[in-house]
C-alpha cells in the first residue's frame, strides 16, 4: 500500500458529526489534521479556492441550520448579496460555515455523510 495521504478537516471540535468525520477519514487511511473553524476560521481568498475545488455552489457552503445564520436573517438576505460578500461574511463568522469541510489540496468535500467519505476518501482512490 502507498503512504497515507493528508487531507486537512475544518471543524468545529465540539461538533459530534465532525468527531465521526475525523474517525471515518482515519478509518480509511488518511492521516487527518484538524483546523478549528472558529479560531483558525478560513479567509475569504481560501474560501473561494475550497469552493471552487468542491464544484459546488458558494451557498451550500453556509451553515443554514446554524444559530448564526438565524440571528443575521440570511434567508432573505443572500439572494441580494454578491458573492465577495458572501466569502467575507462567512469569513467573518467560522459558524456560519457549513462543516466538516475536508480537502487533500485538490479536491473538497462539505458536510459528513459516511457514503461521501467512502467515495471520496478512501485510500486508493484518487
Amino acid at each position: 500500500m502507498g503512504k497515507q495521504r493528508k487531507v486537512t478537516i475544518i471543524l468545529y471540535p465540539k461538533c459530534s458529526t465532525c468527531r465521526a468525520a475525523v474517525k471515518s477519514l482515519q478509518s480509511k487511511g488518511n492521516e487527518v489534521a484538524s483546523r478549528d473553524i472558529v479560531t483558525d476560521t478560513p479567509t475569504a481568498k481560501e474560501l473561494k479556492e475550497l469552493v471552487q475545488l468542491s464544484g459546488l455552489e458558494l451557498k451550500k457552503f453556509f451553515n443554514t441550520s446554524g444559530e448564526v445564520y438565524k440571528e443575521l436573517g440570511l434567508k432573505d438576505k443572500l439572494a441580494s448579496m454578491t458573492d465577495d460578500e458572501k466569502y467575507e461574511l462567512l469569513a467573518a463568522h467560522g459558524m456560519l460555515i457549513k462543516r466538516p469541510i475536508v480537502t487533500d489540496g485538490s479536491k473538497v468535500t462539505v458536510g459528513y455523510k459516511e457514503e461521501l467519505y467512502e467515495q471520496e476518501w478512501k485510500r486508493g482512490r484518487g
